[in-house]
């Protein structure tokens, strides 16, 4: 038997990580600007995560839901604490596309109504419902499209009153765009969708799998508009590396004895790589890092002439090139070992662990100062 071959991959296997690096079983090393799609939020491999994990394999490493379990109450607490969002309970599954499924699922639960709202460029996974929300045709299959759901123009108010009626039980949309390109929904149009979703009995889905966990400065990208969604969805960021995922659900949602399940999310092993994740960017102030590290390296991209655009907040960052430098980030990864992202048709993304050091954020830019001064001439 062999894997089932759906990835384009690189021509490079990493034997080891540390901190923003990587390196393959020839001993070269790879900056990781990517960090395996915004995955790795305080670092490959920190001693405090990797303790907490060694330390939870020597005790217990699973059972199932049906049993109590006091770290999944630990875990909640923390989260409700560095989130901000105390008064929130939380279901725990396994991925991104889990998460949405399951606030999907809420919403048609809540308000008896199926149909969606969701926003064009938007990314929410490849399981049924997450990927019918998802705007790329090509990978949804004739199974998945049965699902009701609008897409609309991101930013446009006047698209959202006219479709945002009675019937729609939620609206969806990611705090920042990750798939899409790094896409930035002004805090004026969260603002405006929260009110609307009020006015018509919808409830707001916040899809922060990419986005939060302190990526852009805030712990969520939402934060900066000042509104509270009714369900967020969390994965990626949450356990650096450990597959987690949740749903903070808000208090006016009241939970029925077997309304959601599920048989891995919430293990052992899950709740102390989350526990971890969310004690080192506490410990670390990694919220305000990057922020700081964020703004500069966005100055410092704005200044390069060939740029077209820069977007984003904190470390979650595109930027789009001319047709001419469709290899840049093939000349990164090959010429100068850097990892980074991509979004079609041209764009760049940068998705670096929190705690990257200002040196290692460096090296892009004198990386950048090369490529583009060589395509100048």
């Amino acid at each position: 038997m062999k894997p089932f071959d759906v990835y384009t991959l690189f021509p490079i296997e990493p034997v080891k990580a540390k901190g923003s690096w990587l390196w393959d079983a020839n001993g070269t090393r790879y900056l990781d600007l990517y960090g395996g799609h915004a995955v790795i939020s305080i670092g490959h491999n920190h001693p405090h995560f990797v303790e907490r994990l060694k330390n939870q394999l020597d005790s217990i490493s699973f059972y199932s839901n049906s049993i109590q379990n006091s770290l999944q109450e630990k875990l909640a607490e923390k989260l409700g604490q560095v989130s901000g969002y105390p008064d929130y309970t939380l279901f725990m599954c396994n991925s991104g596309a889990e998460a949405n499924e399951n606030a999907l699922k809420l919403a048609s639960f809540v308000t008896g109504r199926k149909k969606i709202i969701a926003f064009r460029k938007a990314f929410h996974g490849r399981t049924s419902g997450a990927v019918a929300a998802t705007d790329n045709p090509r990978i949804v299959s004739p199974f998945n499209a049965g699902h009701e759901v609008v897409f609309l123009p991101l930013n446009d108010p006047d698209a959202v009153a006219q479709a945002l009626t009675t019937d729609i039980a939620a609206v969806i949309i990611e705090g920042i765009q990750g798939v899409g390109g790094i896409h930035v929904p002004d805090d004026s149009f969260l603002q405006f969708l929260a009110e609307k979703c009020r006015a018509a009995g919808a409830l707001l889905i916040l899809d922060e799998i990419q986005s939060g966990y302190g990526r852009t400065g805030k712990f969520f990208a939402h934060q900066f508009a000042g509104i509270k969604p009714d369900l967020i969805t969390v994965a990626k960021g949450m356990g650096n590396g450990f597959p987690v995922g949740g749903v903070l659900i808000q208090p006016g949602i009241k939970p029925w004895s077997g309304m959601l399940g599920t048989t891995f999310g919430g293990n052992y092993l899950a709740c102390a790589a989350a526990l971890a994740v969310l004690e080192v960017i506490e410990r670390e102030n990694l919220m305000q890092h990057a922020a700081d590290i964020g703004a500069n390296w966005m100055n410092q991209l704005r200044a390069f002439t060939p740029i077209e655009q820069v977007r984003g907040r904190g470390l979650m960052i595109g930027f789009d090139l001319p047709a001419a430098l469709t290899s840049l980030r093939n000349d990164l990864l090959f010429t100068h070992r850097i990892f980074t992202g991509e979004a079609k048709p041209n764009t760049i993304r940068l998705l670096p662990s929190l705690a990257i050091s200002p040196t290692e954020a460096n090296v892009l830019i004198d990386a950048l100062e090369k490529e583009l001064k060589e395509e100048a001439v």
